[in-house]
């Protein structure tokens, strides 16, 4: 019991289990912003190629989620400081290819594009299926909650752009869905920020 009562053995468990969670969904993600991006680049598609610079900052994310685990409150809020900070770097990185298409625009090949959309989507359905039941235990593992839906909706996105680019025979959904991306993955990274030093300032604030 006094051992317990010192280092807090009903947390063992749960952090043990978010620690199994993270590692699958690092591995997930790795993976699929390796195939995407190749796919992206060879498709031409802007939208695609956001989507898979989101899993390369959700695997980036899960990695610094897995440091977190098990740590104090103020030590997971910095964490995911960082995390609100890669989101807003991948947005920035988004934009720029946006502009990038305005100046130099190209046809997708929309059945690459919405094909690998739908490998996607698949992928992060199931990321999502696994973090479900930790999106409320702590700010750490809610932080990855909301970039992980935001994969769905990205996915999403891009299977509707592919359908766009295919009706329209034009670039232009493409870039449309890119921008709709952009501006979710902003308002991820102030919302991540926002909860994240919120956090630290009642850490602080309790700690005087």
């Amino acid at each position: 019991m006094g051992a317990c009562c010192e280092t807090d053995c009903g947390l063992v468990p749960v952090a043990a289990r978010q620690r199994r969670t993270l590692w699958l969904v690092l591995m997930i993600n790795a993976v699929m912003f390796v195939v995407i991006v190749a796919a992206a680049l060879l498709s031409r598609s802007t939208s695609l190629l956001a989507d898979s610079i989101d899993n390369l900052g959700d695997a980036l994310t899960y990695g610094l989620s897995l440091v977190a685990v098990g740590g104090t409150l103020a030590a997971k809020a910095r964490v995911s400081v960082f995390k609100g900070s890669l989101i807003l770097f991948a947005a920035a990185f988004v934009g720029v290819q946006i502009v990038y298409r305005l100046y130099n625009p190209a046809l997708p090949i929309f059945e690459m594009m919405t094909g690998f959309a739908v490998l996607g989507l698949a992928a992060n359905s199931l990321c999502l299926f696994l973090l479900w039941r930790h999106r409320n235990e702590d700010i750490n593992m809610s932080s990855v909650w909301e970039c992980s839906r935001n994969d769905i909706a990205s996915n999403l996105s891009v299977i509707v752009a592919g359908i766009g680019v295919w009706v329209f025979g034009s670039g232009i959904p493409d870039l449309v869905v890119a921008t709709l991306l952009f501006i979710l993955l902003v308002r991820s990274a102030f919302r991540v920020l926002g909860a994240s030093l919120g956090q630290l300032r009642s850490v602080s604030s309790e700690s005087v």
